[in-house]
């Protein structure tokens, strides 16, 4: 009868452990993706201001489409050590 016992205590202890593994695994994703909607609305916000001014030269937004790929880098980065993380 312990024996049975000892078995699903450990079940359960697993079973938390995964649990808390995939919300790790959802807030980091989150946390990423909020990252991310944020970098585009400065983006938009930025193309909208150099609109209204009609003074964006061509580098400029050059520069912005750089930037946003460094950031977008980055976050694929953190996935991916989020995703060694987990393994």
């Amino acid at each position: 009868m312990n024996d049975y016992k000892n078995n699903r205590n450990q079940s359960s202890e697993l079973t938390d452990i995964q649990i808390a593994r995939l919300a790790y695994i959802g807030a980091s994703i989150a946390a990423l993706g909020d990252g991310l909607s944020a970098v585009a609305a400065g983006l938009a916000l930025r193309a909208l201001e150099k609109s209204n001014n009609q003074s964006a030269p061509y580098q400029n937004q050059s520069k912005d489409v750089d930037d946003l790929q460094k950031q977008i880098d980055y976050i694929i980065n953190e996935l991916k050590q989020v995703k060694k993380t987990m393994r």
